[in-house]
């Protein structure tokens, strides 16, 4: 009986386990980042700062969730979802605050774009710490072995949307320290590539600029995550 009861435990477990996940909904306002917290769910990182140009602090901040779950996370493009993992599910939110004494109010809520801990390789958890510098977001990530990455992404709230402004894609190695440092202006349209090795003060010598061909502007809803959008042919950002 005690093992026919071990097995029904076993086998309800994995069949939780086995369901989609289901993101939880965040709370449409609150007063502080507990209040808006979900239960079983942590924040990791925190930032305060004006988002949309009114001179009032808004709130960005990255919750993760208490326990590992399988996840399909596109890898290589856009819209294939190739490889599912068993990693700790995380939430982007950004809320604006309307007056300086209100509550804070749901602007966003994004369950894909932050990479997951397991996802920066020999370099272990590859999130950054956020920052808010002229009213855009900056989110940055850096993983890899020894050869490294570190990808920032700069999104402005223009046009009732978050649109990326800015992004960098920097390749190093960290024996020799050589690297190619892509930088795109999605606003101006520029990709400049910068060359050489890491702390060189010859830099400027390995600069180049070139146009860059772009119809719309990428936003959270449409820029799945990080090294999903193919720039041009296999560079990917």
């Amino acid at each position: 009986m005690k093992i026919k009861l071990i097995l029904f435990f076993l086998l309800c477990h994995t069949a939780i386990y086995a369901q989609p996940f289901i993101f939880p909904e965040l709370p449409a306002s609150g007063k502080s980042l507990a209040s808006l917290t979900p239960s079983n769910w942590k924040v990791i990182d925190s930032v305060y700062g004006d988002l949309n140009n009114d001179n009032i602090k808004d709130m960005a901040f990255v919750v993760e969730f208490y326990r590992p779950v399988k996840e399909s996370r596109a890898y290589g493009d856009n819209d294939t979802e190739l490889i599912t993992e068993v990693q700790k599910p995380r939430i982007l939110a950004i809320y604006f605050k309307k007056s300086t004494n209100g509550a804070y109010r749901l602007a966003t809520q994004n369950n894909n774009f932050m990479l997951r801990s397991e996802e920066g390789g020999a370099m272990g958890d590859p999130l950054r710490p956020m920052h808010i510098q002229a009213n855009q977001l900056l989110l940055s990530f850096e993983g890899g072995g020894n050869w490294r990455w570190k990808l920032n992404y700069s999104f402005k709230y223009l046009d009732k949307d978050w649109q990326l402004v800015q992004a960098n894609n920097l390749a190093y190695h960290s024996g020799s320290g050589e690297m190619n440092d892509k930088r795109y202006d999605f606003i101006n349209k520029t990709r400049k590539v910068v060359t050489g090795t890491m702390n060189d003060s010859t830099l400027k010598d390995n600069i180049f600029d070139q146009p860059l061909t772009i119809k719309t502007l990428r936003t959270f809803n449409s820029f799945k995550k990080p090294w999903t959008w193919e720039i041009k042919k296999d560079e990917f950002l």
